[in-house]
């Protein structure tokens, strides 16, 4: 049976009702509840093609819907839509096969419009749907040849469906207001192994079919698949670890105990932890981000692997995301920030209670610089730097990630922490807004109204209205964060590395004073601040490189990527020929041999720019 959740946005109100608006999609999600969909794939590598077909149930929400249009993508090869229409008996259901016709709609994807018989089209009446359909090579697969994988032993492939790229993978609503329960049913040949994000799975050897069941409403861009030479080591009693084999006993080695921790603070903090398992996958170099929160099942990059402290925040990050963005959704790509920015947010709590105040700190001043790097960039003016981002026509919702989601939403959070005066009051808040918003998704205002209702006597101060913090202005000002948060308590770790950048700062350099710090004592995260800073004072004179590639350089190579990628930086932005076999070599290990080809051409045959 299909548990029952509300479909709905803007705080659990119907969707039919509050008439979000969603350009990225082409669907008519008003008019159809989706109660659950079952996908059925073979999955062949050969060709690099699934086929199978998915079936969706579906609940007419508006009179006179005589056409279901689904995003879908020109990369979907559409064979046939049958629709089955209930009879008084089981016995007695017919099978129609249906018309439909797919047109243009973005560079990013195409409607699915189904004529739909009146029979099925009577409100409030279930009725199933099902589309038979191959993939191809659209961008939400990842088909990786053997050689592409860590191993280099066996192919592999993964989805990732951030932010309205599953459309290439199954027909769908494909918008964060939607949340539906589903299940899948892959076929596979023998020796993959398959996972998926759902709460619940089996498999039988025998007829090599995984079996897949998520029992959570969730949006469908967190349904993803992975599908290879996988093996798993268990690291908690909800928790385990999935990679190849070649590189499985390392992320074990670095995770294992800690995974546990990290989900019990975050449940001390913001409440019960809703998804049943907290799975982690470790994909090869060739995954196009860090790392993707599907719910039950994290999928990371092994690089990351190489730092214990970036690999630490980007996973409690991905925790956060249980509470922030998944439980508790984006209604639409224009307020991201309300999934990254609380789960920036939430994360930093939760290293704070785990860490210490100091390491929060540190890690938040090394981000905040990086923010106002791309401010810089961008000017003050750029409308991506909003909050509320309003899309135009067309534009794909993933090419606008940037640190304004991350860092001026957490900016926000961060004062209407300070607005309650005390911290634990606003976990409290946390708690509150996660148990009356689960398994939704909401606009800000429903965040806002919550907030000002929990806490009345900061409604009754207009705390909304403070002039020059308005929550208006937060929310659409182009530009900086209107405040920052006090940062002062890292300044046991903070304060080294600006000392040792003034050092190098000055004409001429100190050499003793600088040989007084020792970067190998050094913390990651203060390593890449030091970095990052010195190549904000870029251009360096030939001489200080040449001073800086002596001191640092070789100490650097032994450090981890997310080091040696800044110190590279550092000489592509200032043209140090001396140091670019380092930037060749770091390109070889790092990156695909065609990229590095080409990655390698450009930058020796350029002004050295095109790493940065």
């Amino acid at each position: 049976p299909v548990r029952e959740y509300p479909s709905s946005c803007e705080g659990g109100r119907n969707l039919a009702q509050c008439r979000l608006v969603d350009i990225a999609s082409a669907s008519n999600f008003h008019s159809f509840k989706l109660r659950h969909f079952h996908l059925d794939l073979r999955l062949n590598f050969a060709v690099k093609e699934m086929t199978g077909w998915q079936v969706l149930e579906l609940v007419p929400i508006q009179p006179g819907a005589h056409t279901l249009v689904l995003d879908s993508h020109p990369s979907l090869l559409i064979h046939s839509i049958d629709c089955k229409v209930p009879g008084t008996t089981a016995a007695q259901d017919i099978t129609l096969s249906l018309t439909y016709r797919v047109d243009p709609f973005t560079d990013y994807g195409s409607s699915l419009n189904i004529s739909l018989p009146a029979s099925v089209t009577r409100p409030h009446r279930a009725f199933q749907i099902t589309v038979r359909y191959t993939t191809t090579d659209g961008p939400a697969i990842w088909w990786l040849d053997a050689e592409l994988t860590c191993g280099q032993t066996r192919p592999l492939v993964f989805t990732q469906g951030h932010s309205v790229c599953n459309r290439s993978f199954f027909p769908c609503f494909d918008t964060p207001a939607v949340k539906s329960t589903y299940s899948a049913t892959v076929r596979v040949p023998e020796g993959v192994t398959v996972l998926m994000s759902a709460s619940r799975s089996a498999y039988s050897k025998q007829e090599r079919v995984f079996q897949f069941s998520m029992e959570y409403p969730v949006p469908a861009y967190l349904v993803a698949l992975v599908a290879g030479d996988l093996q798993h080591a268990d690291i908690g009693p909800r928790s385990r670890v999935w990679a190849e084999p070649c590189i499985l006993a390392c992320a074990v080695s670095k995770l294992g105990g800690s995974v546990e921790r990290w989900l019990n603070v975050a449940e001390d903090l913001f409440g019960p932890y809703v998804w049943g398992r907290y799975d982690i996958v470790f994909l090869p170099p060739s995954f196009p981000i860090v790392a993707m929160e599907n719910p039950c099942l994290t999928f990371i990059i092994s690089s990351i692997l190489e730092s214990r402290e970036f690999l630490l925040i980007d996973v409690i990050h991905e925790i956060a995301h249980g509470w922030f963005g998944n439980a508790v959704t984006n209604a639409t790509w224009e307020e991201m920030w309300l999934s990254e920015g609380l789960a920036t947010y939430a994360q930093r709590r939760i290293t704070t209670e785990a860490y210490g105040e100091a390491f929060t700190c540190l890690e938040t001043v090394f981000r905040l610089d990086a923010l106002h790097r791309q401010m810089r960039l961008l000017g003050d003016n750029n409308p991506v730097s909003k909050l509320q981002v309003k899309f135009e026509p067309g534009i794909n919702p993933s090419s606008l990630m940037n640190l304004f989601t991350y860092e001026k939403g957490f900016c926000f959070v961060s004062y209407l922490s300070q607005l309650c005066g005390d911290v634990k009051s606003f976990d409290s808040f946390l708690r509150a807004y996660i148990e009356q918003f689960k398994f939704t998704s909401v606009v800000a205002q429903d965040l806002l109204d919550f907030f000002l209702g929990f806490f009345p006597e900061l409604k009754e101060s207009c705390v909304a209205q403070r002039e020059g913090l308005e929550f208006e202005r937060w929310l659409n000002d182009c530009g900086p964060p209107l405040c920052e948060p006090d940062l002062s308590a890292g300044g046991v770790l903070t304060g080294p590395v600006q000392s040792l950048c003034d050092l190098w700062a000055c004409d001429p350099q100190d050499p003793e004073a600088i040989a007084n710090f020792n970067l190998s004592s050094w913390s990651t995260f203060q390593t890449v601040l030091f970095l990052d800073r010195l190549l904000d004072r870029s251009p360096l004179s030939n001489q200080v490189m040449g001073q800086l590639s002596r001191c640092y350089s070789a100490q650097l190579d032994e450090m981890n990527a997310e080091v040696q990628i800044r110190w590279l930086q550092i000489v592509v932005r200032n043209s140090f020929y001396p140091d670019l076999p380092r930037v060749r070599g770091f390109l070889h290990k790092h990156v695909s041999v065609d990229w590095t080809r080409e990655c390698v051409h450009f930058n020796l045959c350029g002004p050295l720019s095109g790493l940065q």
